[in-house]
């Protein structure tokens, strides 16, 4: 049976273990008492020093595009819009002049993929709903402005990034994204016949 309270308890114990290690007698204490030894700081010195985040810290999301810019993973198929809870996301299909979806490698395209960073929650939902793994993430923080018009709605050549800048900070994540892609590719891919077997019509 769990006790009520434990939390706030603990919590009060990193909160005494910090405070004591901002000063050389605390510190010395912490020592004796056989806690992890620590050099007293709690903070750094931004922006000469950059604190290194956790693989899974998320802020902005961006468009992952494999190779090339052109073949983007994105088919506008709005899910992401319709499931974002602050509405910042505004998605345009390309169309042709009959008004018919245009189509590259195989896939439809966003003719305009809009985010409003300035309203953005960071809550990953459009990740989570997107069934083609077409938005991610990012971990950059450093996105402060001075307009938020002009500035802040990030269109889709602000959004693209590559699916090995993916991989670059998020590696965990990415390696069980392109699993998972793996395993859609060979499940679209035609099979082929065996030896003596004849190829279905």
């Amino acid at each position: 049976m769990a006790l009520i309270g434990t939390g706030v308890l603990k919590g009060m114990g990193v909160t005494l273990k910090t405070f004591l290690g901002t000063y050389p007698w605390g510190r010395a204490l912490l020592r004796v008492l056989r806690f992890p030894p620590s050099d007293g700081l709690v903070t750094v010195q931004y922006p000469d020093v950059k604190q290194q985040h956790h693989e899974r810290f998320r802020y902005f999301p961006f468009l992952v595009y494999d190779g090339t810019p052109e073949n983007l993973r994105c088919v506008a198929c709005k899910i992401c819009e319709q499931e974002c809870p602050p509405q910042c996301i505004h998605i345009v299909m390309e169309k042709d002049a009959q008004g018919r979806p245009v189509k590259a490698h195989g896939r439809t395209l966003p003719k305009q993929f809009d985010i409003d960073m300035s309203i953005c929650m960071s809550c990953r939902i459009c990740v989570d709903v997107c069934p083609f793994d077409a938005i991610e993430m990012d971990n950059q923080y450093e996105l402060s402005a001075s307009e938020r018009f002009e500035h802040m709605i990030f269109d889709k050549q602000k959004l693209l990034k590559s699916a090995d800048y993916f991989q670059s900070i998020k590696p965990t994540e990415a390696a069980v994204v392109d699993q998972r892609l793996s395993a859609k590719a060979a499940k679209a891919a035609p099979s082929k016949p065996t030896e003596g077997q004849r190829p279905t019509p």
